[in-house]
């Protein structure tokens, strides 16, 4: 099973083309979703009173929602972003983080023994601090975003430092590292200890660093983008969601196995992007998951 942890939200996403608000969103929500096609998937999180009962029922039916939590008189974390034209840049509009600020999370019974964990980009203390309640699991993984990085760049690192992998984007990686290469930027962050990294580039891909090794993995061309959000968390839980079906002892001895998990995480991060928030998601199938893989495989040269 694949536990997540991180945030469910109500989005307000803004494009040039439409606007959609209070949509189901958030890290938690996006990467256990997609981990979902793949392995069974539970989440560790918290929304308030006016989250609608029709989300959590979404949630219920599609993954193990034991540790989710919902506080009786606070709102649920809310952001508002506006996207421009190309929709590759967002402005973050308002970010109210409400029943996450103080969040002291806990692990469900159930979740304790979990061997595959993902930290999404949660506060780095919250992070470090319900790491300590599972009990050794073999693959752990976070994400930051640049909020934290920001506040508690100290608490990122040694964040990082306590996990097998880190996912993160370009221009975290640089605002981290401050450093403009990302060659330069992975393997300064290996040097924290993971065991990997990879740096995410949107359209172009990303840079999968292990060991002394740097693999560029091209993305898959998708012609009709309507709304980015989730697209990083869509990658991160169909990257390990397929990667932990294929589990083996040792992950990292079968550099393969890893590249064709970066290649699933890259086909998730696509659906997710063809609609606003998990609309995408929660209307595709396993067979249009492997199409796509076929299609992106042949594309690439693969077979």
């Amino acid at each position: 099973m694949l536990t997540v942890f991180g945030s469910i939200a109500l989005d307000t996403t803004r494009t040039p083309f439409q606007t959609k608000e209070r949509i189901l969103g958030g890290a938690a929500t996006y990467a256990s979703l997609s981990g979902s096609f793949f392995v069974p998937a539970s989440l560790i999180g918290i929304v308030g009173y006016d989250f609608p009962q029709s989300y959590q029922t979404l949630l219920e039916n599609k993954v193990d929602t034991k540790g989710l939590i919902k506080h009786a008189e606070k709102k649920t974390f809310f952001y508002d972003s506006s996207f421009d034209y190309d929709l590759s840049h967002r402005t973050t509009n308002k970010t109210e983080l409400n029943v996450i600020e103080n969040f002291e999370p806990m692990v469900p019974m159930e979740y304790a023994n979990s061997k595959f964990v993902y930290l999404a980009n949660n506060d780095p203390d919250q992070n470090l601090k319900i790491l300590k309640k599972f009990d050794r699991p073999e693959l752990v993984v976070c994400d930051t975003i640049e909020y934290w990085i920001r506040e508690k760049k100290n608490s990122v690192i040694s964040m990082m430092e306590k996990t097998h992998g880190v996912i993160i984007n370009d221009q975290e990686a640089r605002l981290l590292c401050d450093l403009p290469n990302l060659i330069k930027c992975g393997k300064q962050i290996l040097s924290w200890g993971p065991s990997f990294v990879i740096i995410k580039k949107g359209e172009h891909g990303v840079l999968f660093f292990c060991n002394d090794d740097v693999f560029p993995i091209p993305g898959y061309p998708i012609e009709d983008i309507v709304d980015p959000t989730g697209a990083g968390d869509s990658f991160a839980g169909g990257f390990m969601g397929y990667l932990i079906s294929k589990y083996q002892k040792n992950f990292f001895d079968n550099i393969d196995m890893v590249k064709e998990s970066i290649l699933f995480g890259n086909i998730m991060g696509t659906f997710a992007i063809e609609d606003f928030g998990i609309n995408k998601l929660v209307n595709i199938g396993i067979n249009d998951i492997m199409d796509r893989n076929k299609r992106y495989r042949n594309l690439l040269s693969l077979g």
